[in-house]
């Protein structure tokens, strides 16, 4: 096996995010949700110091004159996101948040078209309406009754605003490629958001008082730092640079199936009949958006092509 391929960096980035929605949930009754982001990306931050330093000393000037942009990534994907994950998995399965967060893809084209004035073509539109039947069907229930009586559960309404904000985070990174040095300007962000998160962490140590600190927990500190975020992160960003983003965006449809699995093996949550049909639909639509059927049918039509060329 290549574990430098590209693929296979796809798949472990979707692996260690996936584990990031149960060890969110395995926190949720002993760790409240800022104190566990800003111990995430401290953790982080330690660790990729020393990867980073030189980029991040090197353009300081850089980092003065872009610190809007980098504060709004900051605020939308280190905090945001990450946050109200927590947040969200204080009242629902780690199971429904990681399917709601499946159609964060769609969510991204249909931005990129609001802000960047990015083409829409008809499959994206088709797929976010897919990916919106699916969204609609898991936080339901598959009830038309719970719908209609707007009684869902306010953990999947905290993961669709995370959701939202990873996607405005993701059209902020899409204007800036190639402005801002990868490397230097993830630990900015870091250190921006571990600003942000400080007072909120520290409001929450003094007044709910966070669990006591045990090999366990310690063990769960070091997974979502180091694997959930500069692991995977870096695994993720070499196979895009490899791959381009539309190839790539499929394998995120990866995270909601091992976050299942790990959910299911660890924490004892059980799938429904209304996450597999919401989650299929959803992971349908979002395959529409970033044209997997349409290349696989130009790769068929491809190899049709070729061996008629030997008859």
């Amino acid at each position: 096996m290549n574990w430098k391929s590209p693929y296979i960096l796809l798949v472990i980035a979707a692996l260690f995010w996936g584990g990031n929605f149960v060890i969110g949930k395995g926190f949720a009754t002993t760790m409240p949700p800022f104190t566990l982001a800003f111990i995430r990306w401290g953790v982080a931050f330690l660790f990729f110091l020393p990867f980073a330093k030189k980029e991040l000393m090197a353009n300081m000037p850089l980092w003065k004159q872009e610190w809007k942009t980098l504060f709004w990534m900051s605020l939308t994907g280190i905090v945001g996101f990450n946050t109200l994950l927590y947040i969200a998995v204080h009242y629902t399965t780690s199971i429904n948040a990681a399917l709601i967060n499946a159609p964060t893809p769609a969510l991204i084209a249909l931005l990129s078209f609001l802000f960047l004035k990015e083409t829409v073509h008809t499959r994206h539109i088709i797929g976010i309406v897919f990916s919106i039947i699916g969204v609609t069907w898991i936080v339901s229930r598959g009830s038309l009754e719970t719908l209609l009586s707007f009684s869902i559960n306010k953990g999947e309404l905290w993961m669709l605003v995370a959701i939202t904000s990873w996607s405005i985070y993701s059209v902020i990174v899409k204007k800036n490629i190639g402005r801002l040095p990868a490397a230097g300007s993830f630990l900015v962000t870091m250190i921006i958001g571990m600003i942000i998160l400080a007072p909120f962490a520290m409001y929450e140590w003094i007044v709910e008082k966070p669990m006591t600190i045990t090999i366990t927990s310690i063990l769960g500190f070091l997974y979502i730092g180091i694997f959930a975020s500069i692991v995977a992160f870096l695994c993720w960003n070499k196979a895009v640079a490899d791959l381009g983003p539309g190839k790539a965006a499929p394998f995120l449809n990866l995270i909601p199936v091992f976050a299942s699995i790990f959910a299911i093996t660890f924490i004892g949550e059980t799938l429904t009949t209304a996450q597999l049909i919401g989650g299929a639909i959803t992971i349908f639509g979002v395959l529409i958006t970033t044209g997997v059927f349409i290349e696989k049918r130009k790769h068929l039509v491809h190899r049709r092509t070729n061996w008629r060329g030997f008859d």
